[in-house]
């Protein structure tokens, strides 16, 4: 097998060759076909004095066939197309074991999720955390539900999906996004209105507002645009720390919440979507041998939607 590895900090991942894996008990081989590029993945370049990640394969959003299984595994067999659930354990592929930029992949058989026959690669691969992680944070630590107003912050690759599902589920939805380029998105998935800034939402009194960018003033800005009892959910971390404001989430008896990753119950329900044809997200597809320039397009702020290699 092949697969792009992290060797130095800073540096692109270098592609090397190992021995195809083979699974124990409790375990699967998936033959990889489509793992997407995420900005986690930027840090983790970028994650100096981490020792632990150094000569991992890297990439923890993953989809494929199954091409073999341990020999007390029931569950999956052969051919069956499936994903893997990147935090269904505290191990996470990528980071914690090999991952996804590779031909191969060994997985906890518990981690899989099915992937329906008509879900593409590429969405297969990006619900797993794009998708599973933009939703969990909407929909299960936020609580959405019909009729409510939410305001979404970036309209990237996660902010997309949320707005999608958001308007599916008759939400009432706003989009802070300072992109220009990337409001006709916004139109076309149903949102009702896109500002530049969060702080034009200043005393908005929206219910919910989930940060997918995280620059701090966006969390702050967030805070001051939900109602009395309104909540806050902090997903991006575009920077490590940040001040918020006290007073108004005092006065407000906001809540501020975070959330990270999902549930394969998460990805399930997606598939449900995207099978339907009613989640169909802006996804740019590279090959296998075009991940490192992939990953240097993401760092450089180049990328629009989700980057996918197809494998």
């Amino acid at each position: 097998m092949k697969g792009w590895q992290l060797v130095e900090f800073g540096k692109p991942p270098r592609l090397v060759e190992k021995d195809d894996p083979e699974p124990g008990p409790g375990e699967v081989v998936l033959d990889v076909r489509g793992s997407g590029l995420c900005h986690s993945d930027i840090m983790e370049i970028d994650s100096h004095g981490a020792d632990w990640l150094l000569g991992t394969i890297m990439g923890h959003e993953l989809a494929g066939v199954v091409s073999a299984v341990g020999p007390d595994v029931t569950q999956w067999k052969i051919g069956d197309r499936a994903a893997v659930c990147p935090s269904n354990t505290m191990r996470c592929p990528g980071f914690h074991y090999d991952g996804g930029f590779a031909t191969k992949h060994l997985s906890p058989a518990d981690d899989l999720v099915l992937v329906p026959d008509a879900v593409g690669w590429a969405l297969g691969a990006m619900m797993t955390d794009a998708g599973m992680t933009s939703y969990h944070a909407l929909v299960r630590r936020g609580g959405a539900t019909a009729g409510m107003k939410v305001g979404l912050i970036g309209l990237g690759g996660l902010g997309q999906i949320a707005a999608r599902v958001a308007v599916l589920k008759g939400i009432d939805v706003h989009v802070a996004e300072p992109k220009k380029d990337v409001w006709p998105l916004a139109e076309r998935l149903g949102v009702r209105h896109v500002v530049d800034d969060v702080a034009r939402w200043e005393n908005q009194n929206f219910d919910l507002v989930v940060d997918y960018a995280g620059f701090g003033t966006t969390t702050a800005g967030a805070l001051r645009a939900v109602g009395f009892d309104g909540a806050v959910v902090q997903v991006g971390l575009g920077i490590s720390e940040a001040m918020i404001p006290l007073a108004d989430m005092v006065g407000r008896k906001s809540r501020l919440l975070a959330s990270r990753g999902g549930t394969k119950e998460d990805i399930a329900e997606l598939y449900t979507f995207a099978a339907a044809g009613d989640l169909d997200p802006t996804v740019t597809e590279i090959t296998f041998d075009d991940i490192p320039r992939g990953l240097a397009d993401l760092a450089a702020n180049k990328v629009t939607g989700r980057l996918v290699a197809l494998i």
